[in-house]
């Protein structure tokens, strides 16, 4: 089964299994986004799961793989200034250094290519800008045999449990890591910032 299609299927009852856990980790990694009005990425958008806690000052784009999150997120977000778009996360369809942040929250540990996702997500930032990232990562050499045994299946249905972003992080030129603290299930879950700097690796 592919992602597009998994998540499709599960756009219905997403919210039941995610909003709840995650609302205040969301909540506190959105808290970082700056008071100056700006140009915001939201890759990975899902249903909108964000909207409660995205500052009304910013202009807003969505991107999803899917059209059924897409249509979830609408309502939630009808009172921001928000563009949606239906793409994929590995190859962005903006120039570079058009937007002054990205949010990418539960995406990283979703897609087949976290490096090709990050790298992307840092090209489209402006120098200066923030990442602000939510996902589960294992630690560096954190075994975890039961996570690894699962991603395979796991990976192809709904999210990968091998992640170590450390290993993503040092495969993306042109980032610095701002702050890094844990956020749900024991810190398996952690909240990262990460800002785009003036001169690529």
């Amino acid at each position: 089964m592919s992602l597009r299609l998994s998540y499709t299927c599960m756009a219905p009852f997403y919210d039941r299994v995610v909003e709840r856990a995650s609302r205040k980790a969301r909540q506190e990694s959105l808290a970082h986004l700056p008071e100056n009005p700006g140009r915001i990425l939201l890759a990975g958008l899902g249903t909108g799961l964000d909207a409660p806690w995205l500052p009304p000052q910013h202009d807003y784009v969505g991107l999803d793989l899917t059209r059924a999150m897409l249509d979830k997120a609408l309502p939630r977000l009808a009172a921001h200034r928000f563009t949606p778009l239906q793409g994929d996360v590995h190859a962005l369809p903006f120039a570079d250094a058009s937007f002054d942040h990205a949010v990418l929250h539960l995406i990283l540990a979703v897609v087949p290519q976290p490096e090709a996702c990050l790298r992307e997500a840092a090209r489209v930032v402006k120098p200066g800008g923030r990442l602000l990232i939510l996902d589960k990562f294992l630690r560096p050499g954190q075994k975890a045999p039961l996570r690894r045994l699962l991603t395979p299946l796991s990976g192809r249905i709904a999210t990968r449990l091998d992640v170590v972003f450390e290993t993503v992080l040092a495969r993306t030129p042109g980032l610095a890591l701002e702050d890094d603290q844990p956020a749900l299930a024991g810190g398996w879950f952690r909240r990262i910032r990460l800002r785009r700097v003036d001169q690529l690796r």
